[in-house]
């Protein structure tokens, strides 16, 4: 077991494609974890296992990678850079104790490098930045860290830089000139003349990052007076801790070059998970810091779960106070219900090693909790209190999900419902009034997934397309109709009639108001429930395109009846006969309308406003962001049937920085024009279904 003092759990987070997974491949091929260097192209890593990764060659959920370097444990955590698998990203930085941002170094800073800053920062973890195929003729390091001071500011510190024909790099912090050879094995010397000037210019960066960390350090910077390597590595740890200080190293996880490196700089400089003192928890719906107790109440927090249609339900989870072993049932703090840890592993990408126990700070894995789920904590201490969850976004992406043989509606259910607990940011619901089942999710890449593990794990095949709208029908004119019914074939007739006047509904009425008014008896008063019963079952569907009618005042003002033939079934049928004519009250269609938060960059406002526009929006005004400087917020009321698409068109216009909230307000008249489409959808409908 390694000790909490000897765990370092860090997060390799940034844009798609920058080389995260080929880093930690890299830091596991050169300390002995792997006996060869896996290539994501290739489909042959250790991280990209799932055979979704494999066929897409990204990566799609965030995976474990143990180093074991120097007698400390390096648990990185490979997390996608791709929008739609989000949830992945939100999950690792909740249990990492420092976050390790990978460039690409010819693209330099993107909007995932953006992303992966917003979410450590607001993880509060340390952040750092490792600017990867810095070998490549294309990239430029001087570039990027300009780049990066510009984006990030002036706590972006220099540590490993490569000399100008990259043949070799720079260890600023102990000013020697580093080369690697085609194994990965480092050798240090003196930096030669040549590029004592180059060194000395980045030094004096290192060295105005690392004075704000203390006062005798600021003093001696003032005083022009060196910074000896001790101090360095000391101010460098302390501020890497406290996130004053964000280093930056380079070099290539497909040569080698760089990566033993920035596995001494980790040791020496990222924290492990005791360094920021306190740990958040719940104390109702107040967040709440608490001492981290390395020997206190062994309590663990459920980070991440995968439905394994074979192994079961893996849990993996962050040992957060304590010392977990396997002879400890735990009870869960949401539940109540006890588990019992008989196994428990450590996990490097598929590859699961079991242990007898786990330290405080340590992750590891166990299999079929019964009672347990993402988010959950679980502990020795029924009294404590939970640890702070991770929130996940809302999933507005959605589609209709079609079942490509008859009868598999409930296999197909079963199926996304454990896909949907490891992956919180799906939803998925059974849509009463459209009878569809619905999928949402963060884009059309990470619903594309889905479809995919239905069929390889679940065996069952289905067709996405897009989903019905809720539309309503209502009147906008008051009419007075007659419904008469009667019937006569031997024996007792039916007979029923009605005269009801019709009008628009008070406003704020979903459905229908009945009254009576009939005089000297002209219609039993037993006969009204039977009306007005008749009409509700009518309104189900509408006149116009066959939607729920809405917002529907009837008045039942006289009518007749037959002391033999009449009957609460004759009557329903008057009535009905009456709603039919409601087509003659200048019926309309009502379509959902919703309230659009959009959070964009100041530069994106007009792209923004301009798509809405096109999508029948109403702008109602536009706001500088309070949490995100350079942002704003454009408020707007937006028909649901224009938002179809909306996530993936906020990405294109905003470059994956916007964000944005959409729920339901009101149900507002569709213009004429658009009704007549949706009109003319619906009897192609049902000429379809007959």
């Amino acid at each position: 077991m390694f000790t909490t003092d000897k765990i370092r759990n860090i997060a390799l987070m940034g844009h798609g494609g920058s080389g995260k997974t080929s880093f930690a491949e890299a830091a596991l091929y050169l300390t002995k974890g792997t006996d060869r260097l896996g290539n994501p192209t290739d489909g042959n890593t250790v991280c990209d296992y799932d055979p979704e990764e494999i066929k897409r060659k990204i990566t799609i959920s965030a995976s474990i990678a143990p180093v074991v370097y120097k007698d400390t444990k390096i648990n990185f955590i490979d997390t996608p850079g791709y929008l739609d698998f989000v949830g992945e990203a939100l999950q690792a930085v909740r249990v990492a104790d420092s976050a390790m941002i990978v460039l690409d170094g010819k693209a330099g800073v993107q909007v995932g490098t953006q992303l992966a800053w917003e979410r450590a920062s607001d993880a509060g973890i340390p952040r750092s930045f490792f600017i990867n195929k810095i070998d490549d003729n294309d990239a430029s390091f001087e570039k990027d860290f300009n780049d990066l001071r510009d984006t990030f500011g002036q706590t972006v510190a220099p540590v490993l830089i490569p000399v100008a024909d990259k043949s070799a790099y720079i260890n600023v912090v102990t000013n020697k000139l580093v080369t690697f050879d085609k194994a990965g094995k480092e050798n240090e010397a003196d930096i030669p003349a040549q590029y004592a000037d180059y060194a000395e210019e980045y030094r004096k960066m290192l060295d105005e990052a690392i004075a704000e960390t203390s006062d005798e350090l600021m003093e001696k910077f003032f005083a022009e007076e060196p910074f000896t390597e001790e101090e360095t590595i000391q101010a460098v740890h302390d501020g890497t801790v406290s996130g004053a200080v964000s280093p930056v190293f380079c070099g290539s996880a497909t040569t080698l070059a760089g990566i033993t490196q920035v596995l001494d700089i980790i040791l020496s400089s990222f924290p492990a998970y005791t360094a920021k003192g306190t740990e958040q928890v719940m104390d109702d719906d107040k967040v709440e810091n608490i001492d981290i107790a390395v020997d206190g109440a062994p309590s663990i927090f459920v980070f991440k779960t995968i439905a394994d249609p074979f192994v079961g339900k893996m849990s993996f989870f962050k040992v957060m106070a304590g010392k977990l072993d396997n002879s400890m049932t735990l009870t869960n703090l949401e539940t109540g219900s006890t588990e019992k840890f008989s196994h428990i592993y450590t996990i490097c990408g598929k590859k699961q090693t079991e242990v007898t126990e786990l330290a405080c700070g340590d992750i590891g894995m166990t299999a079929k909790l019964a009672n347990t789920n993402t988010n959950d904590t679980l502990s020795t201490n029924s009294s404590a209190k939970p640890y702070r969850k991770v929130s996940y976004p809302e999933a507005y992406y959605s589609m209709a999900v079609m079942a490509s043989a008859k009868g598999d509606e409930d296999k197909i259910s079963s199926g996304i419902n454990h896909l949907i607990e490891e992956d919180y940011t799906l939803k998925f619901e059974n849509d009463k009034e459209t009878k569809q089942l619905v999928l949402s999710g963060q884009g059309d890449t990470h619903l594309d997934v889905v479809v995919s593990r239905l069929k390889s794990r679940y065996g069952t095949t289905v067709t996405l397309e897009k989903p019905r709208i809720a539309y309503r029908e209502t009147i906008k004119k008051k009419i007075q109709v007659q419904g008469r019914h009667k019937k006569q074939s031997g024996g007792h007739g039916q007979f029923g009639d009605v005269w009801i006047t019709f009008a628009p509904g008070e406003e704020g009425t979903e459905g229908l108001t009945f009254t009576q008014s009939v005089v000297g008896g002209s219609v039993p008063k037993n006969f009204y429930p039977a009306i007005e019963k008749g009409l509700q079952e009518a309104m189900i569907r509408g006149v116009l395109a066959g939607y729920p009618m809405v917002n529907l005042s009837a008045d039942l003002y006289d009518g007749s009846y037959h002391p033999v033939d009449s009957s609460e079934m004759a009557f329903k049928i008057a009535a009905n006969l009456a709603y039919k004519k409601l087509v003659d009250a200048n019926p309309a269609i009502l379509e959902p309308i919703g309230s659009l938060k959009v959070l964009v960059p100041d530069a994106n406002v007009g792209d923004v406003i301009s798509d809405l526009n096109k999508r029948r929006g109403r702008v109602l005004g536009m706001n500088a962001s309070e949490d995100k400087k350079g942002y704003q917020v454009v408020e707007a009321e937006v028909p649901k049937s224009e938002m179809a698409d909306y996530t993936i068109a906020l990405r294109a216009i905003s470059a994956g920085l916007g964000t944005f909230t959409f729920n339901f307000v009101r149900y507002e008249e569709v213009p004429a024009a658009n009704a007549e489409k949706i009109i003319k959808d619906a009897k192609l409908d049902e000429e379809d279904a007959d």
